[in-house]
């Protein structure tokens, strides 16, 4: 993803369990493991100083690996190490890099990646909210690389790109940079489209129903992305509008001061919670928000781990919001966090969604942070609506499918969701 919330579109809950923190720590010594074996050089012992760090390392295989064969991998780092003719582009600390790279994505989860200190960095200032870019979130369709949402008033959006989009290629002439994006990883696309303020990308794009290739130059400049907007709606303006576009660090934040608005609005008819282009982040955030219209002990999402086992994620009190009317909008571009809400309301409500089939992502990763500034984004389990549903690839679908004409002023999706809330107000005698 350019907006990093891509690698983590559902990064671990801060509130982990002593459980997950006990199985992320065995998938994390059994990757140290493999990754010590990978570059240590010279039974002796040998010294690796990137970034100013040193690590001491040795050739030995660990007991439990002597059915592995090493010996490829010494070979062809010897190799490189003696053969290769411009040893001024040998870079150890890369080398290694490299290594851990391959060896996190022969898993095959696009999702799990390593992360170098730039591209870590990259990940906690899209949480911030803050970054220089084109304002898209990206993640994968299967195997391609599609865009999960355009980020509201960024360049992305008013150039036309579309939640769904697949980026079949990446052109920039200042980095000197044309490549399609067959195979590539999340952290790469996010450095390729990534860029200064003023400078451009090009970005090849296939979209359903369009029979070429669509071009767009989007000029990057810098993105500042809230969490949470309120309007008031409707024919009295009694009905909150109330849209949440990331689960970022600072949005529950954003949302407390939302609510209290709303508590504060006479004659409420009801509330819209509007996902639409959410494309996700922080986990805990859909349990937070998801509780304010639930009762004490309600689930709220479930995690379900390789093994079988499962954690709830429980409502720990009854929300302020519990007593009104709600409608949900939703899209191609609402995806993890945001569906984990979706699926909540509407599995403890009964809260309709209106809009389109959601994006589909239904892993949840854990966003660790290991020495020298590097991360670890892994899978570490599935998560389920409380009603046991798991979205992967296939997405919710609206009670009420509408779908936003991209040619007219209108927005007939939060027009149909004002609708459906005359409707229940009506039933409600409010």
């Amino acid at each position: 993803m350019e907006q990093d919330n891509a690698y983590q579109i559902t990064p671990s809950s801060k509130k982990t369990t002593y459980k997950k923190i006990q199985k992320i720590a065995a998938i994390l010594t059994a990757l140290l493991i493999v990754f010590a074996v990978g570059y240590k050089v010279g039974s002796s012992g040998y010294k690796i100083e990137p970034s100013g760090y040193v690590v001491s390392i040795s050739r030995e295989v660990p007991a439990n690996k002597k059915n592995l064969d090493f010996a490829m991998f010494w070979r062809v780092w010897d190799t490189i190490q003696n053969n290769y003719f411009d040893k001024s582009k040998i870079d150890d600390s890369q080398l290694v890099w490299g290594a851990i790279k391959g060896m996190v994505a022969a898993v095959g989860d696009p999702y799990t990646v390593f992360l170098t200190p730039d591209e870590n960095r990259i990940t906690q200032e899209d949480l911030s909210g803050n970054f220089e870019g084109v304002g898209i979130q990206i993640g994968f369709k299967g195997t391609q690389l599609a865009v999960v949402a355009p980020l509201l008033g960024s360049p992305a959006e008013e150039a036309g790109v579309l939640a769904g989009d697949i980026i079949a290629g990446i052109k920039d002439e200042e980095k000197d940079v044309e490549r399609g994006t067959v195979g590539i990883t999340l952290p790469d696309a996010v450095g390729l489209i990534r860029g200064p303020a003023g400078s451009t990308v090009t970005l090849s794009l296939l979209r359903d129903g369009s029979d070429t290739p669509i071009i767009v130059d989007l000029t990057r400049r810098e993105i500042n992305v809230p969490s949470v907007s309120l309007e008031f709606v409707g024919e009295n303006q009694n009905i909150a509008h109330l849209r949440v576009l990331k689960f970022g660090g600072e949005t529950y934040d954003e949302w407390n001061e939302a609510v209290l608005s709303i508590l504060t609005k006479q004659d409420l008819q009801g509330v819209i919670v509007d996902l639409r282009n959410n494309p996700g982040g922080y986990l805990q955030g859909a349990v937070d928000l998801g509780g304010e219209f639930l009762q004490k002990g309600d689930v709220v999402v479930s995690e379900e781990y390789a093994d079988g086992t499962r954690d709830n994620y429980l409502v720990e009190s009854t929300g302020r919001l519990t007593r009104d009317n709600v409608v949900v909008l939703i899209n191609g571009g609402s995806a993890s966090a945001s569906e984990i809400l979706a699926g909540a309301l509407r599995d403890k409500r009964n809260f309709p969604l209106v809009g389109e089939v959601s994006f589909g992502k239904g892993t949840v990763q854990e966003a660790k942070q290991l020495e020298n500034e590097v991360g670890l984004h892994i899978t570490v389990a599935r998560w389920l609506t409380p009603d046991g549903i798991w979205v992967n690839q296939v997405g919710l679908t609206p009670d009420h499918m509408v779908e936003d004409d991209s040619e007219t002023p209108e927005d007939e999706q939060l027009a149909k969701a004002i609708e459906v809330l005359n409707n229940f107000s009506s039933l409600s005698g409010r």
